[in-house]
This record gives structure tokens, sequence and C-alpha cells, in this order.
């Protein structure tokens, strides 16, 4: 599995160019020269630690991709780009049999999950990157199929906040949400609160100004309907070496599973950290 070639995709964006440079410095893997980039991207090249990546833009991809199989048999693809883009790019990597890591939120998910499954591909899906929260999701799904209606009663408050540039809702947040559902709450994706104002998450949220361009912070607030009991979930990540560190699990793990001949399987990061 050695000398695994990784596409990164999203670059100029400040995580794909830190994942980048992971995949540059770890010695099972090879960081291809080239990254799918989005239409408003004028650039025609990015520099990652000395190394020029060819940044292709969604009009071209077809035609260059070409290249991009030929020089780099085996590619694997992690995309973090743009949520207004999952599920075309999900479609191109199918058309194109190049496995991929989704680690971008948003898009219809049922989708993205449908067509990896009746292409020939495999891929690893997630919200969220992060080994240590997927663990505490993990926790969650165990709680919500083994404890229906414990929070039946509650009111549930989410607060999530990302730097200014991230443009949906956590994916993170969103998925707790359907382990708070199971679990008797009434809540719905759309009051979970979101803030994406750096004045307003220094000073009212104590977010430091040096992680105020990344950081991914929740907090889930259950509270008894006599309001004598509450019950506090929170996880606050700064900076983005977590994702990193996760994601090339997970791109470890894909190829194993490639390895093994799986097509038309999709995988969490759950899967990642039970390694099935």
């Amino acid at each position: 599995m050695s000398g695994l070639n990784i596409m990164v995709n999203g670059l100029p964006g400040n995580v794909t160019r830190m994942l980048a440079r992971h995949i540059i410095q770890a010695d099972d893997m090879a960081l291809v020269p080239y990254s799918l980039t989005g239409p408003e991207i004028e650039a025609a090249h990015a520099e990652v630690e000395g190394q020029s990546i060819a940044l292709i833009r969604p009009e071209d991809r077809a035609a260059r991709i070409v290249e991009v199989k030929s020089g780099y048999p085996g590619c694997i693809c992690v995309d973090f780009t743009h949520p207004s883009a999952v599920n075309a790019n999900a479609a191109f990597y199918c058309d194109q049999a190049l496995p991929f890591v989704m680690g971008t939120t948003g898009g219809d998910r049922e989708a993205l999950r449908r067509t990896v499954q009746q292409s020939s591909i495999a891929a690893v899906i997630a919200p969220n990157m992060a080994k240590q929260i997927v663990g505490l999701q993990a926790m969650m799904a165990y709680a919500a199929a083994t404890f229906p209606g414990l929070f039946e009663g509650y009111t549930l408050t989410v607060r999530e906040s990302h730097q200014q540039g991230k443009a949906d809702t956590s994916g993170t947040a969103k998925a707790m949400v359907r382990y708070f559902n199971a679990m008797g709450i009434d809540f719905s994706d759309a009051q979970i609160h979101q803030e994406r104002d750096p004045q307003v998450q220094q000073t009212q949220w104590g977010i430091p100004e040096a992680y105020l361009g990344g950081h991914g912070w929740h907090t889930y607030t259950l509270v008894s309907a006599d309001e004598t009991a509450t019950v506090e979930i929170t996880h606050n990540i700064n900076g983005r070496e977590i994702y990193a560190e996760g994601t090339l699990d997970a791109l470890r793990f894909l190829a194993r599973k490639l390895d093994q001949g799986c097509g038309g399987q999709v995988f969490s990061m759950i899967d990642v950290l039970r390694q099935d």
C-alpha cells in the first residue's frame, strides 16, 4: 500500500492546503500535482511546500482527468471543496472510477450515497474527519439505538461556530441532532444557532483570535421540562490539524478496502475507527 497517489481537490482552500502538506510529509503517500477547483478561482496553480499544483476548473476537468489517471494510477481523491459541488463532484468521481474521501459537508447526502452505491468504486463519506469527535458520535449512536426516548420532555439548544468562510451549517451538528431526535427531542436543523461573525466569536464565545479563521465549536444543551436538570455536551476544536490526521487514516482505510475489491460501497469514519 506504499506510495498511494492522492489528489486533493479544493485547493487553494485553507483545509486542502494544510491536508496537502500532511500528504507530502507522509511516507506512504504521494501528492498528485493536480487539484479540481471552483469556477471562481482564476489562478492556474497553487504552491504547497514548494510543489506546484495545477488547478483544474470545472469546464476543463473531463479532459484533464485523463492525464491525471494515466500519470498517477490508482489515484484516490479527497474532496474538501464547497457544499454546492458535493453531488456533482461525487458523480464525476464515480463516472471516472476515482475512489474518494468526501470531507465536504452539505449537498444531498442520500443522493450522494446512492451515487456511490450504483458505481464501481468505494468511498468514505463523513461530515467530520476528526476521529475523537467521530468517537463521540458513535457513543451517541449507541445511546440513540439503546435508549430511545431518553430525553422526552427536554428542550434542546444547539450552538455551533465556524470560520466566516464556512457556507453551510455544521454537518456534525446536524448528525448530533438526529441522535437527539431518536432520544425523544423534537428539534430541526433550522433551529441550530450558527455563528460566523468573528467579532461575536471572539467577544461573546471566547474563541482565541488565532483560530477565528479555522475552528469548530459546538455545544448541545438539554433542559428538563421543570428546568431542574441540565445536560450539556461541548466539543471545541481550534485549528484544522485534527481533521488532517483523520483524513489520512480514512485514505489508508479506503486503500485497504480497494485492495480487497470493494466496489459500490460507502464507508463512514466510524468504519475507519473500527478498521472493519
